[in-house]
């Protein structure tokens, strides 16, 4: 990234980054105030930036190849299609909150895969997020940062997403999962030692795309927030599983799938952070199953691409597969023993081909670093 003076003509004032996410456990959870369990990936979202004098936001992207140019004080909600929203909708909100920062100029790169349900945009608004924090001298803490960049994907972009995304760029560390309350934001860094206990995390990314602007995760959080206040709660995550059957006999049957996979979904989190405080990684593997098939049947946001996926996975020797993100299409995670890995991918990959798909890209999650500056 050594090309912003070319394209600005001065130096940037410093680089940030910020990581894609893969979440062990916790599916749609978060908007119903629920628990989750990501970790960050290795892969990134970097940004050089400098502050600008002209109130003039300018972007440009290394993989689109194109500088947009905004004033800033022109934002509003659904002003800035594609990409650009994200950035731009991040120096709307912290100025919508009252933070006094004007225009920059960032050039952006990335290597998080786009569209693969490793949270691409989060960590677009996250590195926004960090080197305006920096630039300004705004004094932000990363949750706070976070619940920003939420505030720019729900207002400005549109998607109505839960807040484990943009905490997990910016809060996560090596070596540890998030266990993170979405209710009240307290979280707690769970060592993940899976090379110690000879294991892998595979990511096989479907390379079915996703959009979650399109109206089916909006319907989705609608139907929750619909079952709870016919339940009279003020979300999901006050129904425990003690009180699920006798909350589903209230409910229209349309609502009993999504309250079911969201009360145990909760108690997967829990059942998996027991796993790893006890030094069991290993145990993941049924959890992260039983997570699939709730997601499959239940809510239905998987695809027949992530069910081949899974059921390939754990037929060649998976200790447990699911898809993660947001569904309709994505990624699926399988936890494998590491001298297995290769086979394991190599035995999806053939499932895809005959099957007629395209090829799987896969890559290894290694819990790794939030947001942080460079240099």
């Amino acid at each position: 990234m050594n090309d912003f003076a070319q394209l600005y003509g001065r130096p940037s004032e410093g680089e940030w980054a910020a990581p894609g996410r893969v979440n062990l456990i916790g599916e749609h959870t978060d908007y119903n105030l629920g628990f989750v369990l990501p970790i960050a990936l290795p892969q990134t979202v970097r940004a050089q930036a400098a502050r600008s004098g002209d109130g003039q936001l300018r972007l440009w992207s290394a993989q689109g190849r194109e500088l947009v140019a905004l004033r800033v004080d022109d934002l509003a909600p659904g002003s800035v299609p594609g990409w650009a929203g994200y950035p731009a909708g991040v120096v709307w909100a912290l100025r919508e909150a009252g933070h006094p920062v004007g225009g920059a100029d960032l050039r952006l790169d990335s290597d998080v895969p786009s569209g693969a349900g490793l949270s691409s945009s989060a960590a677009l608004e996250c590195v926004v997020a960090a080197a305006y924090n920096d630039l300004y001298g705004l004094g932000l803490s990363a949750a706070e940062l976070a619940v920003l960049a939420q505030r720019a994907e729900n207002a400005f972009v549109g998607v109505p997403c839960g807040i484990m995304d943009q905490m997990a760029s910016m809060c996560c560390r090596p070596g540890a999962a998030l266990f993170l309350d979405s209710r009240d934001l307290t979280m707690r860094q769970v060592p993940v030692d899976l090379a110690g206990a000879g294991l892998a995390l595979l990511v096989l990314d479907t390379r079915v795309k996703h959009d979650l602007g399109d109206g089916a995760y909006a319907a989705l959080r609608a139907g929750c927030e619909r079952a709870a206040a016919l339940l009279g709660l003020p979300a999901l995550r006050s129904l425990q599983p003690s009180g699920l059957a006798d909350a589903l006999a209230q409910l229209p049957p349309e609502l009993v799938p999504l309250v079911r996979h969201v009360v145990t979904e909760n108690a997967r989190v829990e059942a998996a952070v027991a796993r790893l405080d006890a030094g069991d990684p290993a145990a993941l593997g049924p959890i992260l199953t039983a997570g699939h098939a709730s997601l499959r049947d239940d809510y239905r946001v998987s695809c027949p691409e992530t069910d081949l996926a899974v059921e390939a996975a754990v037929a060649a020797g998976a200790h447990g597969a699911r898809m993660t993100g947001g569904g309709f299409g994505g990624s699926v995670i399988a936890l494998v023993d590491a001298d297995a890995a290769g086979h394991v991918a190599a035995e999806v990959t053939a499932a895809f081909r005959a099957a007629g798909y395209a090829e799987p890209r896969t890559l290894t999650a290694v819990p790794a670093e939030g947001a942080r500056r460079l240099r």
